[in-house]
């Protein structure tokens, strides 16, 4: 047995395995900064703000932020479940169908990441990221083949709905190619920005310790 553990230790897979396990920690501590901060301003409920259901949300504290208050994200019975449109669906849909399979962290991400989607800035700035490399990162890990097809580096909002649009049996595009489009900025260009957690040190998005500082 100790000959089997330490086998793992020098090839690396327990430290792997962390190394995945804090990231995805890491991530789910920016959404939940994002939710507080709409939930504060009244934007929106813990599950709309995430996609999760309260019991998913209720795991999801227990699990990763124990010495989190619960009652921050105001989880009481009156809050609905969250409710998706057809656009969310479909995308969820899309990532659903290229999850790690039996992952229930990659199903959990698959939701996250469609409500956040519906959004109006980069998807990295919608999840609470730092960058876009933060976001490629978590794609690659918990939806790996949908991750390795875009290979022109497309803004990832524009290669989600590329992929829906593909599977549908149609193109949104009228160029003949990405190179001949006159609109080549707006699926390439570089997704810039500040981050909210910088916002919040600036004092510009709240005065209070992102929930990121714990992780």
């Amino acid at each position: 047995m100790f000959a089997q553990c330490y086998a793992r230790l020098s090839t690396g897979q327990w430290s792997q395995i962390e190394l995945e396990r804090r990231f995805d920690q890491h991530v789910l501590a920016c959404v939940l900064s994002r939710a507080l901060e709409e939930i504060e301003a009244g934007e929106a409920t813990a599950t709309e703000a995430t996609g999760l259901s309260r019991a998913e949300l209720r795991d999801v504290l227990a699990r990763s932020f124990p010495a989190i208050p619960i009652n921050a994200f105001a989880l009481e019975e009156e809050v609905s479940e969250p409710e998706s449109d057809m656009e969310e669906e479909l995308l969820r849909g899309l990532l659903l169908a290229h999850a790690r399979p039996g992952d229930p962290a990659s199903a959990r991400f698959a939701k996250i990441i469609a409500r956040r989607a519906m959004h109006n800035d980069h998807l990295w700035q919608d999840l609470g990221l730092f960058n876009r490399t933060d976001l490629g990162r978590l794609l690659a890990s918990h939806f790996p083949r949908l991750a390795a097809g875009n290979t022109q580096h497309m803004k990832w909002k524009k290669y989600f709905y590329r992929k829906l649009c593909e599977a549908e049996g149609f193109s949104l595009c009228s160029a003949p190619s990405c190179r001949e489009c006159n609109d080549f900025e707006s699926c390439f260009g570089p997704e810039e920005g500040e981050s909210c957690l910088a916002r919040i040190k600036n004092g510009i998005a709240s005065d209070k310790e992102p929930l990121s500082s714990v992780v």
